[in-house]
């Protein structure tokens, strides 16, 4: 009993310390649990306060970023708003001055209106007031002269009559000297004509270097004793004498057509004369001399005459009549210039222009190939500084300018003259060249066009004023053509010297052939 009773107790005291045990143990995990979760709660609490604090930091960085940019943009808007506001300052105030300008020009001009309107009635009124002056000193006069006023006009004529007998005598001799003149070169015109029916076999070139002899004895007598004779006339005519074996003829040779042609004309005076001696060559080269101005002047005056170009000033009528001894390839180029004026008033009246400035500019396109052997400079120069010195037009000086292209051509009548340049010399037969170098231009023209990749074959027709060339369409295209023939030109006009203008004319063909069976 006592032993359960014990037992029992043990069992009791084991179960109640058990349970003390265990009650302490779950205070003591309470307790632990407790301590781990206000750790917890004060890590959380601190991470918190942590992250809020970074936010708030972040976000006022952000209002501060926030700010700089407002404030950024609100000075680069208010710059901007200045500078607008300056340039509508600037504008108003430059408004402001025209319209302030405008307004002294008009008051300026109202006044000026008025102070005209009021000289214009001042001169009236003075204009009025010397009528009535004049009509009242005219009573006066008539009063004290006893005339009429009509009766004092005729006095006055007839003593004016008198006055002028000594001028209308002068004019009557100087009608009669022109008279004179005028009969003289008609006499002498009828004379050539004479001498022309009965000397058939004479023959009179604009341009010789040849002078033909009777016999070879007269090349001895020309050349003289010890050469004095042949030393005489080039020194006197400004030409060289070449005496060769050429039977019967005497070669000139100049570069100044007007003095050769002087050279010959005294040349064959002496020969048909006999008397070839220093004093006779002097006094033949003298007379060659007035004949050939006499011709040139009454060439220049024909081919004004000839064009109806009127108004050239004499001097330019000179060099005009000076062209007659002159050639270019060939071509007389007073004749040529006739031709260009001609084709110039042509095409102006085709244009429905006024044929009269164009006709004028083609005929005094080349004037200055009267001259370019005297002065220095090409004859596009000297003929642009004589046209200014004889007060021809600006249109007319502009076209002698632009005719081969030196300028541009910025007048309709600049561009017809050279379009009337080119034509006339051009123009098949105008212009010689031997056989030789004609072939060789030929051929060298075909070489160049020949020379570029995609040409199959060239031909020159036109007498070379004209290339036509095939081409590979496959290599060739459309586009291309326009390109090859600006290349082409190009350099034609590079490596080749030629008249007048060459048509470059490039043909592209593709065919495709099959046959029905």
């Amino acid at each position: 009993m006592d032993l359960v009773l014990a037992i029992v107790l043990i069992i009791a005291v084991g179960a109640v310390a058990g349970a003390v045990a265990f009650f302490m143990g779950v205070n003591h995990r309470k307790k632990v649990a407790e301590t781990e979760i206000g750790s917890a709660e004060e890590e959380a609490k601190r991470i918190v306060n942590s992250a809020y604090k970074e936010a708030e930091a972040k976000k006022k960085e952000s209002i501060l970023e926030a700010k700089d940019e407002i404030h950024r943009l609100r000075e680069k808007s208010e710059k901007e708003n200045n500078e607008r506001r300056k340039d509508i300052q600037r504008h108003e105030r430059r408004i402001q001055s025209k319209e302030e300008t405008l307004e002294k020009k008009i008051e300026n001009l109202e006044k000026k209106e008025d102070r005209v309107s009021r000289k214009q009635k001042a001169v009236e009124e003075e204009l009025a007031e010397a009528e009535r002056i004049k009509n009242s000193h005219l009573e006066v006069l008539e009063s004290i002269s006893g005339y009429t006023k009509d009766q004092a006009k005729t006095e006055l004529l007839a003593r004016m009559d008198e006055k002028l007998t000594h001028e209308k005598a002068a004019k009557i001799l100087d009608y009669e000297q022109q008279l004179k003149d005028e009969c003289d070169k008609k006499a002498r015109n009828i004379i050539s004509l004479a001498i022309q029916r009965c000397a058939a076999d004479h023959v009179a070139e604009a341009t010789v270097s040849v002078v033909p002899l009777p016999n070879d004895e007269m090349k001895g007598r020309i050349i003289g004793r010890e050469g004095r004779n042949i030393r005489a006339i080039e020194t006197i005519t400004g030409v060289d004498l070449i005496i060769d074996d050429t039977p019967e003829a005497i070669t000139i040779s100049c570069f100044e057509p007007v003095r050769r042609e002087i050279a010959r004309v005294a040349l064959e005076k002496l020969v048909s004369d006999g008397r070839i001696h220093p004093a006779k060559i002097e006094e033949m080269v003298e007379k060659a001399r007035k004949e050939v101005e006499a011709t040139i002047k009454q060439e220049g005056e024909r081919t004004v005459i000839e064009t109806g170009v009127n108004g050239i000033h004499p001097e330019l009528i000179k060099l005009l009549g000076r062209l007659r001894y002159r050639t270019s390839y060939g071509q007389n180029v007073l004749q040529h210039s006739i031709e260009v004026c001609y084709l110039s008033g042509m095409i102006a009246e085709e244009l429905g222009l006024n044929p009269t400035i164009a006709k004028r500019a083609g005929l005094l396109h080349d004037i200055g190939k009267a001259l370019d052997h005297e002065m220095e400079g090409s004859h596009i120069e000297i003929g642009v500084e004589v046209a200014k010195k004889y007060k021809e037009s600006e249109a007319v000086v502009h076209a002698i300018a632009a005719h081969h292209g030196d300028i541009e051509a910025k007048t309709v009548v600049a561009c017809i003259v050279q379009a009337a340049d080119a034509i006339s010399a051009a123009r098949p037969g105008a212009r010689q060249e031997n056989l030789e170098n004609y072939i060789k231009r030929l051929q060298k023209l075909e070489e160049v066009a020949n020379s570029f990749e995609g040409v199959e074959s060239s031909f020159a027709i036109q007498a070379g004023r004209e290339v036509r060339i095939m081409v590979n369409p496959e290599v060739i295209d459309d586009d291309r053509m326009v390109l090859l023939a600006r290349e082409i030109c190009e350099k034609i006009e590079a490596d080749l010297e030629y008249p007048g203008q060459i048509k470059v004319n490039i043909v592209r063909e593709s065919r495709a052939i099959e046959y029905a069976r």
